[in-house]
């Protein structure tokens, strides 16, 4: 068991195959680097994928991975070919990949690979619940596990987990198309903490949660439920120090030292006079803008004629995906262009492209970095790139130039390097242009800043800010439980009930016994509700007493024939068992037809919203709006409605309604007149709104105060759901 566990679809180790064996290779990417020192000093397990299906394999060979692995300290989750195929290169890279980086015309939306990524994830879930600790924490990463903070948040409630998205999440039109965008976001809201790179794709995530699923966001926090997931942004860094110390090495590298690149380098640098090498770095994959940048350099060719035989690009693409027909069709694509430029310009001595299809050494890179005047990277989007921060760290002497497309999360950080639009070519071209004619003054100003960004908040600092973040999360967590009803709680609940000789339930209706729906009148009570409250007022003195904002003839239809006590509309009319209706207060209503043109008017201007009249008050819903328009006109409402409002009526927030309705008439004064009636020794109320609040503040200091959903100050606990709050009930009952 382990306190703390970080979980990737991919370990951070590079498994190889030798005939007998297996070699073990620490991973030199950015996850990897940063939550290393997290994954070492809080003696967390890692868990994931070893990058080896377990079907290809013996069961010997597997045994010997695992062992291997768990001396690292990290746990593979063994996945056969046939499950890589469907959940890795098909839901993941094949439709999630493509969509969430706007390339929506290659996104698959395929059955089979969704059923597959979910029983993968489920598979990840059941290893990390199995090796957890009470009360630990779990940090998972990236767009193959969207579903698995709330698998193991359904299961393992006192867990925290954070989750960081390491791509971009599209905007809320385009993530919209997912035809299970519901399960995605549910999924990540089983998080307490969600990461992003930048404030953009923080703020494209939060459009949809309200959009979509249609909940609360204020600032930077979800409320769901009793929970508040914070979602914030963490731009991840890289190792400055070991991009920046091997460059220095490199630089103090004698003629003999020197690899063959470097020299084949040096001597292009050499051999013309003003001479300038342009770089070019990227995985083969279609968001990185490749063709757009040969296309780009090649109309600056065409548009400087001076610059022929003076500067080169070289471009190391390194081999990605390279089964899938996309990335066949992107290879083939950018062969012929990079042949097609050559053929038009090259001479016997100078090849305006040189083109490296293959992985490279880290001394390579480096070497690369160094010798390069410019860097253009220029993807179409990109959640971060860390190449252009590793390009900044080599520059020794402060000097170079960094083209960056506006469209990386980088561009976001790297402000003083010359960001471009990748699609706008003409600009680009014109870019290489800025960046080769740079004064070497303003090179190196804009170099330091850009390196005092990067020394400053590094990986390793991105890592720590992101697991303190969470850690603060897990304590606030602790101090918050101290309202929920755990077992002992509950069983002293239970106790004080059966001992009681005259027993009263106090409860609202929406949001507190039934789930909000889009049509008021669709949220019928469920069958399970109905069973549940039948065997409440069977048990010997014990009243049950229903106050809502609902009117008499939704009550009367559902609860009319049961021993319950009604109060509709807020507690305006009241109905005994085997009674007709009364007015509980008598109040004139005249009122409404000053306010009812005000709120039709809005409902005209306001799509997806609708004004509900009832006997006492006026509600206007919007639960069904976009919810930014919701916002500002429930502003402009409360402004008109304030500026008319008389002392004798109230405005009320409910949840997704906005309502006035007279003063007197409240939920406090229905439970007084039955509090004043009776002399109860068990008293228990629940609900789930400011509604709710008159009758929490008018109970007597022995009675027991339930919130439904959102925590509140003015209650003794809290339940998290509706469904919760019955089975509370249920459990009173056995």
């Amino acid at each position: 068991m382990s306190k703390n566990i970080i979980v990737s679809n991919r370990l951070p180790v590079q498994v190889t195959r030798r005939e007998s064996d297996f070699v073990f290779r620490p991973s030199t990417g950015g996850l990897a680097t940063g939550v290393k020192s997290i994954h070492k000093n809080t003696d967390s397990l890692w868990i994931g994928w070893s990058g080896i299906a377990c079907d290809e394999i013996s069961d010997k060979q597997n045994i010997i991975i695992d062992n291997s692995l768990d001396e690292l300290n990290l746990c593979q989750i063994k996945l056969s070919s046939k499950e890589i195929n469907e959940f890795y290169y098909g839901m993941s890279n094949k439709c999630i990949w493509p969509l969430f980086h706007y390339f929506i015309e290659f996104s698959k939306f395929d059955n089979a690979s969704w059923n597959s990524y979910i029983k993968i994830n489920k598979k990840f879930s059941e290893s990390i619940i199995e090796k957890v600790d009470y009360g630990g924490t779990v940090w998972v990463h990236d767009y193959q596990l969207l579903l698995l903070p709330k698998m193991i948040k359904d299961k393992r409630p006192d867990l925290t987990i954070g989750f960081f998205l390491h791509i971009p999440f599209p905007s809320f039109e385009i993530f919209r198309i997912f035809p299970w965008r519901t399960r995605l976001l549910e999924g990540m809201l089983g998080a307490d903490l969600i990461g992003f790179h930048t404030f953009d794709y923080q703020r494209h995530f939060l459009s949809s949660v309200k959009r979509i699923l249609m909940h609360e966001v204020t600032f930077n926090r979800v409320s769901f439920g009793s929970r508040e997931i914070v979602v914030n942004t963490f731009p991840m860094g890289i190792d400055f120090n070991k991009f920046h110390d091997a460059a220095k090495f490199h630089i103090s590298q004698n003629k003999s030292q020197k690899s063959e690149l470097k020299k084949q380098l040096d001597f292009h640098k050499k051999s013309t006079e003003k001479s300038k090498l342009i770089l070019s770095i990227d995985r083969l994959d279609y968001t990185k803008g490749v063709i757009n940048r040969i296309k780009a350099f090649e109309i600056f060719l065409n548009k400087y004629p001076q610059y022929l035989e003076k500067v080169r690009l070289i471009m190391l693409t390194v081999p990605s995906r390279s089964d899938v027909p996309q990335y066949k069709r992107l290879k083939k694509t950018t062969d012929e262009l990079v042949g097609r430029v050559n053929g038009k310009y090259a001479t016997v001595n100078w090849t305006p492209i040189w083109y490296y299809y293959r992985e490279m050494q880290f001394d390579d890179l480096i070497d690369l970095y160094m010798t390069s005047d410019i860097a253009m990277i220029t993807p179409v989007r990109d959640g971060m790139n860390l190449v252009a921060k590793e390009f900044v760290a080599t520059r020794i002497k402060k000097d170079g130039v960094l083209i960056l497309s506006e469209m990386a999360g980088a561009a976001k950080e790297l402000f003083d390097a010359v960001t471009v639009n990748p699609f706008d070519l003409n600009s680009m071209a014109d870019s290489i242009y800025k960046a080769i004619n740079m004064p070497l003054d303003e090179q190196k100003r804009r170099n330091t800043t850009m390196q005092n960004r990067l020394i400053r908040y590094d990986v390793k600092h991105w890592a720590s800010e992101f697991y303190k973040a969470l850690k603060i999360k897990s304590d606030e967590k602790n101090i918050s439980s101290s309202k929920k009803i755990g077992p002992v709680r509950f069983s002293k609940i239970k106790n004080q009930f059966t001992n009681a000789k005259k027993k009263v339930f106090f409860l609202d209706y929406d949001g507190t016994l039934a789930n909000f729906h889009d049509k008021p009148e669709s949220a019928k009570p469920t069958k399970n509700l109905l069973n549940v409250l039948e065997r409440l007022i069977k048990i010997d003195n014990t009243m049950l007493v229903i106050i809502s904002g609902r009117d008499r003839d939704f009550l009367t239809k559902w609860f009319g024939n049961l021993k319950i006590i009604l109060f509709a509309e807020h507690g305006h009319f009241k109905k005994i068992p085997g009674k007709k209706w009364t007015k509980n207060i008598y109040v004139k209503s005249k009122w409404k037809n000053d306010f009812l043109p005000i709120f039709n008017d809005f409902s005209d201007r306001t799509p997806g919203t609708f004004t509900e009249e009832k006997t006492n008050c006026l509600v206007w819903h919007y639960r069904k709006t976009d919810p930014e328009l919701a916002k500002n006109r429930v502003v402009e409402i409360k402004t008109v409605i304030n500026s008319l409002i008389s002392e004798n009526l109230t405005v009320i927030d409910g949840n997704k309604a906005f309502e006035i309705t007279n003063s007197d008439v409240n939920k406090g004064n229905a439970i007084n007149d039955i509090l004043g009636k009776y002399n109860f020794d068990f008293i228990l109320c629940a609900g789930d709104d400011i509604s709710d609040d008159y009758m929490f503040k008018n109970l007597p200091s022995n009675s027991i105060s339930i919130k439904v959903g959102k925590k509140s100050l003015n209650t003794d606990f809290f339940i998290n759901s509706p469904d919760d709050m019955v089975e509370f009930l249920k459990k009173i009952t056995i």
